[in-house]
């Protein structure tokens, strides 16, 4: 389908507004990568969710599972083949995080050559929560729920069968691991981090 009348750029600029900041601000994650696949802009809501991709391949915010549709419906564009594609993938988070996504792009043209291509990714649902990696040993775990249960020190000595002393290690390397300096603080971040019952 042939769009009538200015372009959207001319439009906008037309009406007063500014196409480029109405994007930036989309609420869906949005890039432009030129012909050799190289992120060359993006929106604040894809540097948001994905970390900077400006200077890096986009084909690195996919999953290795998903880079190889991601290839080819890009090569699809800069060949000609296609115009459009509309696909689901797998895209990894700035955490880690793998999250389905919808990839919607369009050939970006100058003349009849494609010279990028631009694409936005719908999020499908909330990202699954990533698996719990624990700073914490075996033993300060321990020392952590006893925290949570309001233990003394001499209560976790008796409790665990060690010295008062190697208990307060124990507590001195729970506060280190998730960067606190107090007991109450640990707990807290402790059932932040979802490390505390």
């Amino acid at each position: 389908m042939v769009a009538h009348g200015p372009g959207p750029t001319r439009l906008a600029s037309r009406l007063g507004g500014d196409l480029d900041l109405a994007l930036a601000d989309v609420g869906l994650p949005a890039w432009i990568l030129d012909r050799g696949g190289t992120v060359r802009w993006e929106n604040a809501r894809a540097t948001e969710l994905f970390g900077p991709q400006v200077g890096r391949l986009g084909i690195e915010a996919f999953a290795l599972e998903s880079r190889e549709v991601f290839r080819r419906e890009r090569t699809k564009k800069l060949l000609g083949t296609a115009t459009t594609s509309d696909y689901p993938a797998v895209m990894v988070l700035a955490s880690g995080r793998h999250v389905p996504v919808e990839v919607h792009t369009v050939a970006l043209r100058n003349g009849g050559r494609a010279v990028g291509v631009f694409g936005v990714a719908e999020l499908d649902g909330e990202p699954a929560p990533p698996p719990l990696v624990s700073p914490l040993t075996p033993r300060q775990r321990q020392v952590l729920q006893a925290l949570a249960a309001g233990c003394s020190t001499a209560q976790m000595a008796e409790t665990f069968h060690l010295s008062k002393e190697t208990v307060r290690n124990h507590v001195r390397g729970v506060l280190h691991a998730l960067g606190v300096h107090s007991r109450l603080e640990a707990v807290v971040e402790g059932r932040r981090r979802g490390l505390v019952g």
